[in-house]
């Protein structure tokens, strides 16, 4: 709209000047003629160019930004993305009315004239001038279309398309020449196709073919008159004549086209009337975009596939370039995902897990030997409401999880036996495991500097009756802290390190683990992605393979359809058969006797190992089949949340724990996602158990303690890392009804254990 002048708006005299303007620029652009830097009846403004000729030669077209669809394993749709929906479709796939509706009403001269007007010019200068106001424009379809185009080459960016559809005469002649262009390389049936794919029809819909789908739930081919006329109509004020919003002014406007289109002859007067009388007959789809509308539970897995996208260099050179790609759309993405494995995981966190409960759960499952993930999910809906997420709990931070991951308790011991195993260390190894010790000292690390206890700082186990010596096998199956912390010493930090560098084991945060002894009792956080890989490789008989969630991608560009390249899986050697076979085979124990017992699968052979945390704060439990590998994590992402006496998934916990609640959660999603798949066994080895010297096989962990004797409450659990309060009572009471009396914390934390990410919430503060 032109500007007011002060007491009033432009005379009919200034809205003739204005127009003739425009008129005698559209016959100097015809004739090729350079404009002066000044001047041209005063038309000369900011925004201007000095000449006609100066302007580069040919109208860059970007692609159009389409939709992008992201599918499963199984090709299955998982959701649409995008920053504009649009479905490119070519003239023959569009509704003859639709053609003739939006030339009726835009351009009713548009086979007749060239690339600009003049008669249309007059007519428009014509009306203008009687009304006093801008009643009639004069810019031809081919005119609308190239700044259509200048719109879209701007993206997301407010200012570009500010300047694309500023009213300056700078614009007006870029505009005019490039409609030359066009006219003379297209011709007419490719500008309609163009301009019908292009334009903007309200309600998010970009171009006919979304517009079709979004108001009557058809596709563009299938429109009848009515509702062309109606969509040509909505074309000149997508938010003026919204159908949705205002069905009165959508039908004048309807109407108004109809009556159009009889005037010209493309209908007859009767079908115009019998149109005119039919309903709007509106059959909205609501916009499905994004990973908020994925179905199956996948909307965080989703997301991970965008920040994949985005982050990944085998995309694009930088973040900008990759995420132009992404804007861009018209992507099929064929993920990893296992349709089955997906909904096994959401059926079981489901049953097991509520969305309002004070606690969430995670589980990730990733394929041994491949790194494909098949499944990850959560208990906490994507979304921003309330008991509702953006964060996804299964991956880091650069993918969109927590900031530091959460600690995972006594999930970590299989990383130091497997150190230890491939420092020499026998399947038998024994260690005095006392009841309490101090924590030994120096601890030799990656370089010269060893880890000291300083203050003479103990640790202890989770009942008096607990203590060895304990040999590798029953030390696992206990989950026995001072067994680990003997391992740790005695091989040192830098073992550990190695192997988990090999497992690319990182914090959440994406930092590597620090050296400090605290990690052989899994202080640190991580995520379930991270865990669930590391295991895989256990799995695979000792071969780690980077997680993928992408199999391929296909993108079209205009009528073609092209490969891109995507990120593979690579697959190194972390660590010995034999190793990874006695791993298997110890943590086979965890589930067949130990702390796992309720996560033991019946039908083939599994491998797990619980955790829990300081105060209950989080229970993990990691595990795996020779052909399947998951993770699950329950707790607050606050940290917050102590979990005892607590509902979770209306059942009653006085202390959750390992084996308890992220047990039963992986037990039923690995069911459901194994079910009718190859049942394979581990390679068998042979590990001699511990002579019976009197001690009872159960600790009280099948009761409730899993990893009372990890670092989470009584003792070592209560002050490890900082701020147990009543732990200790209620881990060694619990532990005391089938181990031995309550323990009592008689230590402090040692200097330079916890590497200072807790902010004053001991094994908490992190979400």
């Amino acid at each position: 709209m032109p500007k007011k002048r002060s007491g009033g708006g432009l005379s009919p005299t200034q809205q003739a000047a204005k127009f003739l303007g425009v008129s005698v620029l559209a016959g100097a652009v015809l004739a090729g003629i350079a404009l002066p830097a000044v001047g041209a009846l005063g038309l000369a403004a900011k925004g201007s160019v000095e000449s006609f000729d100066e302007l580069p030669a040919n109208l860059k077209t970007p692609p159009l930004s389409q939709r992008t669809t992201i599918l499963d394993a199984k090709g299955g749709t998982l959701a649409t993305v995008y920053s504009r929906d649009r479905t490119v479709v070519d003239l023959k796939d569009i509704s003859p009315y639709m053609q003739k509706a939006i030339v009726a009403i835009e351009d009713a001269r548009f086979y007749q004239h060239g690339a600009v007007d003049l008669k249309g010019i007059l007519r428009a200068l014509n009306r203008n001038a009687q009304s006093g106001g801008v009643s009639e424009g004069a810019s031809t379809l081919t005119q609308q279309y190239v700044k259509n185009v200048f719109v879209e080459e701007a993206g997301d960016d407010a200012t570009k398309v500010q300047q694309a559809t500023q009213q300056t005469l700078g614009r007006k002649i870029k505009e005019l020449k490039y409609a030359i262009q066009v006219e003379e390389e297209l011709g007419k049936k490719k500008i309609l196709e163009n301009y019908l794919n292009i334009t903007f029809f309200g309600q998010q819909a970009y171009g006919v073919e979304a517009a079709a789908q979004r108001y009557f739930s058809k596709s563009a081919k299938d429109l009848k008159l009515q509702e062309a006329a109606l969509l040509a109509g909505i074309v000149q004020s997508p938010s003026r004549y919204d159908p949705v919003n205002d069905e009165a002014e959508a039908t004048k406007r309807r109407n108004i086209v109809l009556q159009r289109m009889a005037d010209l002859g493309d209908v007859s007067q009767a079908e115009a009337d019998k149109a005119k009388d039919a309903p709007l007959g509106l059959k909205v789809s609501k916009p499905k975009n994004g990973c908020i509308t994925a179905v199956k539970g996948a909307s965080f897995f989703c997301k991970y596939v965008e920040q994949v996208f985005l982050g990944d260099p085998v995309f694009g050179k930088n973040r900008e370039a990759r995420a132009k790609i992404w804007n861009q759309g018209g992507l099929t993405i064929t993920t990893t995902l296992d349709p089955q494995s997906q909904e096994s995981v959401q059926a079981s966190l489901k049953e097991h897990v509520y969305q309002d409960d004070k606690v969430a759960a995670a589980t990730t499952l990733v394929e041994p030997g491949t790194g494909k993930i098949l499944g990850m999910g959560q208990s906490k809906p994507y979304g921003f409401g309330k008991n509702e997420t953006e964060l996804n709990y299964s991956v880091d931070k650069a993918y969109g999880g927590s900031n530091f991951g959460f600690p995972t308790g006594s999930t970590f011991k299989p990383f130091v036996a497997a150190a230890a195993l491939e420092e020499g260390r026998p399947p038998t190894q024994e260690y005095s495991s006392p009841y309490q010790m101090e924590y030994p000292s120096p601890v030799q690390t990656c370089d010269s500097s060893p880890w000291t206890n300083l203050r003479g700082e103990k640790l202890e186990n989770e009942s008096e009756s607990e203590h060895g010596p304990y040999r590798l096998k029953k030390a696992m199956e206990l989950s026995v802290n001072t067994y680990f912390v003997q391992m740790i010493a005695d091989i040192g930090l830098c073992p550990v390190v190695n192997i988990t560098d090999k497992l690319q084991v990182r914090q959440g945060n994406g930092d590597k683990l620090p050296e400090r002894p605290a990690i052989a009792l899994g202080s640190i956080g991580l995520s379930p992605l991270t865990m669930a890989s590391a295991y895989a490789a256990f799995a695979s008989r000792g071969m780690y393979c980077t997680p993928i969630a992408i199999e391929s991608i296909s993108q079209k560009v205009g009528g073609q359809q092209k490969s891109l390249e995507v990120p593979k899986s690579t697959c190194s050697r972390a660590m010995s058969e034999q190793t990874a076979d006695t791993i298997n085979n110890l943590l086979q124990g965890v589930v067949d006797s130990g702390t796992g017992k309720e996560a033991g699968l019946t039908d083939r052979d599994s491998a797990g190992k619980t955790g829990t945390t300081d105060e209950r704060r989080n229970a993990w439990f990691v595990g795996y089949t020779p052909n399947l590998s998951g993770a699950v994590w329950v707790g607050s992402a606050t940290q917050k949340v102590k979990m005892r006496n607590i509902y979770i998934g209306g059942v009653y916990n006085d202390l959750v724990y390992g084996g308890r609640v992220p047990g039963p959660i992986w037990r039923d999603a690995m069911i459901g996602a194994l079910d009718g798949k190859p049942v394979e066994n581990f390679k068998r080895v042979h590990i001699p158990d511990d002579e019976d010297k009197g001690r009872g096989d159960d600790d009280g962990d099948d009761n409730g303690n899993d990893d009372g004797n990890n670092g989470d409450d009584g003792g070592l659990i209560g002050g490890l890392i900082g701020g147990g309060d009543t732990g200790g009572n209620n881990g060694g009471a619990d532990g005391g009804t089938n181990g031995g009396s309550v323990p009592t914390p008689t230590f402090s934390i040692p200097e330079g254990w916890w590497q200072g990410q807790s902010n004053g919430n001991g094994n908490g503060g992190r979400g």
